[in-house]
């Protein structure tokens, strides 16, 4: 039987991170000999194909089958944390239980962790222990211990009637990955389910009864069911288990079959930020602190008593903010995410900072010096600490200074210095004016604490080609100017001061990725043709003349999305129908032939423009946007319109409605367009819609006869559907395209156009996300609109795929409860 050494187990350790657990559970078993270095990274990557939380603060980490020869013998090690480190959102470890396995011999650690598992009181104990050794003997099976489980029943229940028997034929038993898949099974039934394994009987609906049960590979088990729907409980667990419930070896190898991202993944040995990735890519070079705004204040100031008046008038106003933030977290992501926004209160009311900021006032100077004054230095202090949890709070302390300090400023100047040298640009979150006027020479790669995959900073990185990390989180923002880093868009990493080796490794992926963007360029101009014949036509999203002929040169069959708004920006009237129609004409002519959808003006929500003097509404994205604006203002779309047409005497051209939300709108839209038409004498266009909005991909199959393709506007479907902002600095990283509420929605205007006899296509975010291409692929999506820089890889990527593996993903996606699950498919 297998022993743990107590010198294998760490007490009173404090990671910041789970990556961090990972790294020092990894560390214990490199030091006594149980593992490679590398196979370190091979247990962070586990961490995106299957849950190693465990439950009752336990977790354990381990690498992926593949990688087993970097074992050098089978061990475990332990790391106690006792304050705790978040595996998953609102789930705390305690007790991280490293596993390196070569065989079967550390099945027996497993069983006593089940145990513990099952004494909550026990697991708190070990949790606080400062002896190693009870430790060791407790998860190695003392006499007293074993003796005690093998007297216990793995659960306090009964063996039901109607059942089956079968054999478990997973290589490693009934371990926690395909004890997960069963009870999320069994869990999606009302019947009450068993699991007989000799004389234990377990709930099926228990992940640590199950585990109890120490089935290993042949045993024999008897599953029973009660209740309605037992028949059929009992027949797809059934067939599930003969399937191998998610087999972690075959679910290692899907895994890494080249399906989503032919991409090299590097496993790095320095220190790593997980983040999102955004843009795709890899950029090796120096960090540069992105600082957008600097708030001005008074140095001195004559009436001390206002001044105090005046800091505490923002330091509640500041508490006020923070408890609507507190709320609206809390109910949208639970206490765990909103608790951040309570400690940041706890700042405020510190009675050490509020005296010496008073102290400081009545000495001459204005509230806002002493404030910042006052928070600055602690905050200074608190970052040169070696305590890294102590170090991390600098960043809450400089977040709820800032908050009163923006409440006390006199101005506050908002012209960022843009780097003049190649770096690494780190910000809290960037506008997409920032990003916009970022030079791709010295912008290497974009890492930002906030913002989310669909946020418009991610649309331009990648329209940009720059690599891009968000949602990294606060700790970036205090990494100093010219930390060397390699910022890894494929992977959604920051790489802290990378070694020797990892930096030969990203040198060696960036020539591996130039030479497979050459190849991809060089076969830009064949079409996307899957292995099984289907074929997907990629198109091109462009908002100028230039990029049209762009478009055709990266190998674009077109243009799938025309943003007309560029025509109406940045000016101080509204564009005559001539320049639009010379426009277009320019449009029409460089893509020689291919189509192009021209959507109608889409303004409104983020996008102003003065001279139209559209009113102040209270919530923009929900108001007078798109369609709704071209009815208020008919003599905009008639104009706009007859340009269309004009045009499309030149070329192929199609017209598209944005923000469509009801029949009506549809209706409405349709008729003033033939009106138009009529009037000019033109012929008829292709007439198409984008579903952005709930309501009509809820009524696609109404929509679907009354036009001849629809446009998924995968952004703002995504925010509309989630009721998150894209661009709001706390939601947007949870506003995730690939969300299966989201899929959800898609896929059911797949299924009415197909029923209609339509074509689908799709813009945003996830058109030209590697997972996204595979997953809108299987849900029988016709056409992808991506940025430039991406269609010849977008098109590369899809002659590798077949529609049979890409339809079952999908369908796997669409069975998915958040986009974490829906991403760890990748």
């Amino acid at each position: 039987m297998l022993a743990l050494d107590a010198k294998a187990v760490r007490v009173g350790s404090n990671p910041h991170t789970k990556a961090e657990a990972i790294r020092q559970v990894g560390e214990l078993l490199v030091e006594a000999g149980h593992i490679d270095p590398g196979y370190v990274a091979s247990m962070l990557a586990r961490e995106k194909i299957a849950n190693t939380f465990l439950g009752n603060g336990i977790a354990i980490p381990h690498g992926i089958p593949k990688d087993r020869e970097l074992i050098r013998k089978t061990g475990v090690a332990v790391l106690q944390v006792p304050l705790g480190v978040e595996w998953n959102p609102g789930e705390m470890v305690h007790l991280v239980v490293g596993i390196a396995a070569k065989s079967d011999e550390h099945l027996e650690i497993l069983a006593n962790l089940t145990d513990v598992l099952g004494e909550p009181e026990e697991a708190a104990q070990l949790a606080k222990t400062t002896d190693a050794g009870r430790i060791a003997a407790r998860l190695s099976g003392s006499a007293a211990s074993a003796a005690a489980a093998a007297s216990a029943p793995a659960a306090v229940v009964e063996e039901l009637g109607d059942g089956f028997d079968v054999t478990i034929d997973n290589p490693h038993g009934l371990h926690a990955r395909p004890a997960t898949a069963f009870v999320n099974l069994a869990k999606s039934f009302q019947a009450t389910v068993r699991v007989r394994h000799g004389d234990k009987v377990a709930d099926g609906k228990s992940l640590i009864s199950l585990l109890k049960l120490g089935a290993e590979k042949g045993a024999k088990l008897r599953v029973t069911a009660d209740g309605a729907d037992a028949a059929k409980a009992l027949a797809t667990l059934k067939a599930a288990i003969e399937k191998g419930l998610e087999d972690e070896a075959q679910a290692a190898a899907d895994a890494a079959l080249p399906i989503v991202d032919a991409r090299q993944t590097i496993r790095y040995e320095a220190r790593t930020v997980a983040a999102i990735s955004a843009s795709p890519g890899l950029a090796i070079g120096p960090i540069r602190q992105f600082v957008r705004a600097k708030i001005v204040v008074e140095a001195t100031a004559r009436d001390a008593a206002a001044e105090l008046k005046k800091l505490d008038r923002a330091i509640e106003s500041a508490k006020r903010q923070l408890e609507e933030l507190f709320d609206e977290v809390w109910k949208k992501s639970g206490p765990a995410k909103a608790g951040i926004f309570k400690a940041h209160a706890e700042f405020l009311e510190d009675p050490e900072m509020l005296d010496a900021a008073r102290s400081l006032i009545r000495e001459g100077r204005s509230a806002g010096w002493a404030w910042q004054h006052v928070y600055e230095e602690r905050a200074g202090i608190l970052a040169s600490m070696k305590d890294a949890v102590l170090a991390a709070r600098a960043s809450d302390l400089r977040d709820a200074g800032r908050r009163v300090l923006k409440l006390l400023a006199e101005t506050i100047e908002d012209e960022p210095q843009l780097p003049d040298q190649p770096v690494i640009l780190v910000a809290d979150d960037l506008t997409p004016s920032d990003t916009a006027r970022l030079d791709p020479k010295f912008a290497l790669g974009l890492c930002t604490a906030g913002g989310g995959p669909t946020s418009h900073t991610s649309i331009i990185a990648r329209s940009l080609d720059i690599p891009a990390v968000v949602s990294a989180g606060d700790s970036v923002l205090n990494l100093a100017d010219g930390t060397l880093a390699i910022l890894d868009g494929n992977g959604g990493l920051l790489v802290i001061e990378p070694t020797e080796a990892d930096t030969a490794q990203a040198r060696q992926a960036l020539v591996d990725h130039q030479t497979q963007r050459d190849a991809e360029r060089k076969a830009c101009y064949k079409p996307a043709i899957m292995t099984d014949g289907a074929r997907i036509e990629v198109v091109a999203n462009i908002s100028d003349v230039a990029e049209a002929a762009a478009a055709v040169e990266a190998g674009g069959e077109g243009v799938g999305l025309l943003r007309t708004e560029f025509l109406f920006l940045q000016r101080d009237s509204a564009p005559t129908e001539d320049e639009q129609f010379e426009t277009y004409a320019a449009m029409t002519k460089a893509l020689n032939g291919l189509p192009i959808i021209i959507r109608t003006l889409d303004i409104g929500g983020d996008k102003e423009v003065p001279y139209l003097q559209m009113p102040a509404e209270m919530n923009p994205f929900l108001g007078e946007r798109g369609i709704r604006l071209c009815f208020a203002r008919k003599d905009l779309f008639r104009t706009q319109l007859r340009a269309i047409f004009r045009a499309a005497a030149t070329g192929p051209v199609r017209i598209m409605y944005p923000m469509i939300a009801t029949f009506e709108e549809l209706q409405k839209a349709k008729e003033i367009t033939e009106e138009v038409r009529n009037s000019l004498g033109a012929d008829p266009v292709e007439i198409g819609m984008m579903i952005e909005v709930p309501s009509s991909a809820v009524m696609a199959d109404v929509f679907a006869p009354e036009v001849d393709f629809f446009s998924i506007g995968t952004n703002d479907l995504t925010q509309y559907v989630l009721a998150m902002d894209r661009l709001h600095p706390q939601l947007a990283k949870q506003a995730d395209g690939l969300h299966p509420a989201v899929l959800r929605m898609i896929d059911q205007t797949v299924r009415a156009a197909d029923a209609a006899g339509k074509w689908v296509g799709a813009c945003g975010g996830i058109a030209g996300d590697p997972l996204g291409v595979v997953l809108l692929s299987g849900l029988g999506v016709h056409e992808l609109s991506v940025s430039i820089p991406s269609i010849a890889a977008v098109k590369a990527q899809i002659r590798g795929l077949s529609r049979e593996k890409t339809r079952a993903l999908a369908q796997r996606a669409l069975a998915c409860r958040t986009a974490a699950e829906v991403r760890a498919l990748a």
